[in-house]
């Protein structure tokens, strides 16, 4: 009986040690994950307002340059890319070189030239993008291009199936079907629903081109995602700005060259001077709308960093269904059935596709807490 009862004592003053070094712990893992993960989200939340605010300012003004007199459509690709110099003033912050993710740092770097030819491939792609987005902008309402846009979620799926090993649910499948007869049905919208002055050939680019932008979109944010697992592999903020900051300046290299090349350049001064709403006007949404979209950049690339190229396009799509409403008021779009019938599809996609990224964090969430009671259970069977 005293030796059961020395055994008990030794396994009562032996479980009185470990829940002092588990309270004493500053570092215990159980005390920072509450923490860091009110971080993360507030980082999540930031991230999300730049890539709402950002594109539904800068679409909008994308579309007011047009109406307003803007003819050129290398101006407005360049717009699109040109505000990267604003991220500039972070290469001096403190910030830049802090770890904003609580995975190891990965200490194998890609090399030099590697890297530099993804800045100037994923730079290409941004341009081509960019200018199938203006002329789609340039010749439709902004309400048409915005619903077109919303099926960049089922190209994005479907190039992350490859690229990502995203898997296909039915959530992921209603999804994708949705959006597409959503984007499709827009082509059979009355010629009483185009843009004035613009016929129906014009129409016809303008939706192909929208719809080869938005392709391009969902193609490369599967390719930023490859490219932060495979070959920027710093978990810093400067990794952030780094993608940002060279994709947008070379892209603002092949935009330029197209800009002189095409004579657009030209005709720039008297561009200015015909604006509707006067030269000063005209500046202003140049650089608004430049702002808006290094905005739109900035976050989308950090919420890919954060979470996914999924997380990103789910949260990017969200502005589709608002910004046609704004429109109505700003620009006088016309709403039709066919208009309202595509809204209402989009919206439902959107829905289904956040709702299967819903259950794959819960999911992650439970086998994370499962694997973390896994070895307190262990421990305790070993005492007993």
């Amino acid at each position: 009986m005293e030796k059961e009862a020395a055994q008990e004592i030794q396994l009562q003053i032996i479980d009185q040690e470990d829940h002092a070094k588990t309270t004493n712990n500053p570092t215990d893992e159980k005390i920072e994950i509450p923490t860091g993960s009110r971080h993360r989200l507030l980082r999540i939340a930031l991230y999300t307002v730049f890539v709402l605010a950002g594109q539904s300012i800068a679409i909008l003004l994308g579309r007011l340059y047009f109406q307003e007199g803007g003819g050129s459509t290398w101006v407005a690709t360049l717009v699109q890319v040109t505000g990267f110099p604003i991220l500039i003033p972070y290469y001096f912050l403190n910030l830049s070189n802090t770890r904003i993710l609580d995975k190891p740092i990965e200490t194998e770097k890609s090399s030099f030239k590697w890297v530099i030819f993804v800045y100037v491939s994923l730079g290409l792609l941004v341009a081509g993008i960019c200018f199938m987005y203006a002329v789609g902008i340039q010749k439709l309402p902004v309400s048409t291009v915005t619903l077109i846009s919303a099926s960049q979620l089922g190209f994005n799926a479907f190039f992350s199936y490859f690229l990502n090993s995203q898997k296909f649910t039915p959530f992921i499948i209603n999804s994708l079907v949705l959006l597409t007869v959503s984007s499709v049905l827009l082509v059979f919208q009355p010629d009483s629903e185009k843009a004035a002055g613009i016929s129906k050939e014009e129409y016809t680019v303008g939706f192909l081109c929208t719809m080869g932008g938005t392709a391009g979109t969902g193609l490369l944010l599967a390719l930023q995602q490859v490219v932060f697992r495979k070959v920027i592999k710093g978990q810093t903020f400067k990794t952030i700005v780094d993608l940002s900051f060279y994709q947008a300046f070379f892209a603002t290299v092949f935009a330029t060259v197209g800009f002189f090349a095409s004579g657009d350049w030209k005709g720039v001064k008297a561009e200015m001077e015909g604006y509707n709403l006067g030269k000063v006007s005209y500046v202003m949404t140049l650089v608004w709308t430049a702002i808006g979209w290094q905005m739109f950049d900035m976050g989308a690339i950090a919420l890919i960093f954060e979470v996914s190229a999924l997380f990103c396009n789910a949260i990017s799509v969200v502005v589709f269904p608002m910004v046609p409403i704004i429109a109505i008021f700003v620009f006088h779009d016309k709403f039709d059935g066919i208009k309202v019938i595509s809204m209402v599809l989009a919206i439902w996609g959107i829905v289904s596709y956040v709702y299967q990224h819903y259950l794959e964090d819960r999911k992650s969430k439970k086998e994370a807490e499962f694997a973390s009671e896994v070895p307190e259970v262990t421990a305790s069977n070993a005492r007993g």
